[in-house]
């Protein structure tokens, strides 16, 4: 089993590989909730920015669609379904990126379940802009439409039980009662992380096992 800062080493040296090259990198981390997307995506931004480069994260979950939204589609308890997010808005942010705008992206606040628009400014002189998500590498329709726009695409591949695991506790820590925060997990969270398993497409790294400090 790799430890954290074994993963970290991998993609921050990939990703060196390529500035040379390249003026500006995008990476994509993508797995499935609770794999460990955003300790990975922060904490190879910081290595990163020990490294005198530039580093913008920005996450996917922010796209999510906003609650009064979901219950007008009847969505609701499927939140964080593909179907549940702005998969328009988020390409379009992407592309924006890609092309070195300058642009203001959401960030999701777990606490309040809501996301806070233009909260994460991504400068036209950053060197490298990280996103993490679930549905960065999805073979489904308007996902598949983010592959061809990544320089390089991170993978972390968890074994279920221990994403049921992780996604239950994460239920808890909301103070939700283990009955609750079960319910919650296999109701919707562990089949949308065997969604982005069966649909994934091939990434350039996949980091195997759950990393460990």
């Amino acid at each position: 089993m790799n430890t954290l800062t074994e993963h970290v080493n991998i993609v921050a040296e990939h990703i060196h590989a390529l500035r040379e090259t390249k003026p500006r990198v995008l990476v994509a981390i993508a797995g499935a909730p609770a794999s460990g997307k955003t300790t990975l995506a922060t904490e190879v931004a910081r290595r990163l920015t020990l490294q005198k480069c530039s580093c913008v994260v920005v996450p996917m979950d922010g796209f999510h669609l906003d609650n009064i939204i979901l219950d007008e589609l009847g969505n609701r308890a499927r939140k964080g379904a593909p179907e549940t997010f702005d998969v328009d808005g988020f390409l379009r942010i992407i592309k924006a990126i890609k092309d070195d705008a300058h642009v203001y992206a959401p960030k999701f606040d777990r606490s309040r379940d809501l996301s806070l628009a233009a909260a994460i400014s991504v400068p036209s002189d950053v060197d490298v802009v990280i996103v993490e998500g679930n549905y960065l590498m999805f073979d489904a329709d308007g996902w598949r439409d983010l592959a061809p726009l990544w320089d390089t695409t991170v993978r972390l591949d968890v074994p279920l039980p221990e994403l049921r695991a992780r996604l239950i506790q994460r239920w808890l820590s909301l103070n939700h009662s283990p009955p609750v925060a079960t319910r919650r997990a296999e109701g919707n969270d562990i089949p949308n992380a065997q969604s982005v398993v069966e649909l994934a497409l091939p990434c350039d790294i996949t980091l195997d096992g759950q990393p460990q400090r």
